[in-house]
């Protein structure tokens, strides 16, 4: 009863959050949508960029975020340069002589996370928006991003996404579409459950100084203060891929960690509405476990397999998979390979990340990562 209570489990907690939870949600915000009162404004605003050696890109992110079609006298940029050892802090300087809408925070090096919250302690508007070193925002992303802080309830923007290769093709993979199709739905309920750090905005007044990362912490944050935290699919935000699924699995291992800690010492399912512990359950806790889950149902399928047709096709399914992410890790021109391959790495990644975590906590400083970070 054991072996086949963990293999129903394992199966139908893996449905669920991968099939069951993103239908379930569609549905539900269809029926009952909460949608945010948009308008036109222009508050003042401060866009900060945390920085770390960034001398290769900082110049195009500081051209890029001055050309928004936004009031230039209602919004500023503000560096966060986390002990940078390279000509990231002259660049700046340089460009803050000609532009007095640049300035440079210098600060001891403690991190992405620490830098952000030097950065906004060093503010004073009512906005303030972040944005990678490597991103490129679309002209009007700033003005889409604010208009959803026309409704009093909301207290977190994150914009949309999109990845770039250096030919200037357009690398959004299949996984990622879906992703942002379910972070639509979760906010047209409510709020969504997380976000990335390309592009989003924060009510200052509802800005949560904390150990945790922002892309988990700040949307958790504002459903316990009451708020709500939004998507904008409008306002856009481009970053080169990695350049292989290798880089990417690093980048994945280097990040879930801040997850386990969200999950484990923040307090993630802690004082939420019911509906957004549902969500918080079935889109993260479940996800960031689903490299556990196949384990468990893998090693249930070995032992059950010889209890009948419905184990064995779903050990034999199983390797069926694991033989396409084969494929896919030797290139091979197979349907479905590639995809499969990326599932593997990233649903790996968890597990790799859950043992850094319980050995090694979280690093302070992060690393630069090819592609997004």
């Amino acid at each position: 009863m054991l072996l086949k209570g963990l293999f129903w489990g394992s199966l139908g907690a893996l449905a669920w959050t991968h099939a069951g939870y993103p239908l379930a949600a569609a549905a539900l915000a269809r029926l009952r949508p909460r949608p945010v009162r948009t308008r036109g404004i222009t508050p003042d605003v401060t866009v900060i960029v945390p920085a770390h050696d960034e001398q290769d890109v900082i110049e195009r992110r500081l051209d890029n975020l001055l050309a928004l079609d936004y009031p230039p006298d209602r919004f500023s940029i503000l560096i966060a340069s986390d002990a940078s050892t390279d000509r990231t802090d002259q660049l700046v300087e340089a460009a803050a002589a000609r532009e007095p809408r640049v300035r440079l925070l210098r600060c001891p090096r403690g991190g992405k996370l620490a830098a952000l919250n030097r950065a906004v302690a060093d503010t004073e508007t009512e906005i303030v928006a972040f944005t990678d070193a490597n991103a490129t925002w679309e002209g009007d992303a700033l003005s889409k991003l604010v208009r959803n802080f026309a409704d009093p309830d909301v207290g977190y923007v994150c914009g949309q996404l999109r990845l770039l290769a250096p030919d200037g093709t357009n690398r959004e993979g299949l996984y990622w579409r879906y992703e942002m199709w379910l972070r639509e739905s979760e906010s047209a309920l409510g709020s969504i459950t997380g976000g990335n750090g390309s592009i989003y905005a924060v009510r200052r007044s509802d800005y949560v100084t904390h150990r945790f990362g922002h892309d988990l912490g700040l949307p958790d944050a504002m459903v316990k203060r009451g708020r709500r935290a939004v998507y904008e699919p409008e306002a856009v935000a481009w970053e080169p891929p990695p350049p292989n699924l290798e880089d990417e699995y690093g980048r994945k291992v280097r990040m879930f960690p801040w997850a386990w800690q969200h999950l484990f010492e923040g307090g993630m399912l802690r004082g939420v509405p019911p509906l957004y512990l549902a969500a918080l359950v079935s889109h993260r806790v479940l996800r960031y476990g689903s490299g556990a889950l196949h384990v468990v149902l893998l090693a249930s399928s070995v032992a059950l397999a010889r209890n009948g047709p419905v184990y064995a096709g779903a050990l034999a399914a199983q390797l069926a998979w694991l033989a396409l992410a084969a494929a896919g890790r030797l290139r091979l021109p197979v349907p479905a390979a590639g995809l499969a391959y990326y599932y593997a790495l990233v649903t790996w990644a968890t597990l790799v990340a859950l043992g850094r975590y319980a050995r090694h906590g979280v690093p302070p400083v992060w690393e630069k990562a090819a592609g997004t970070r």
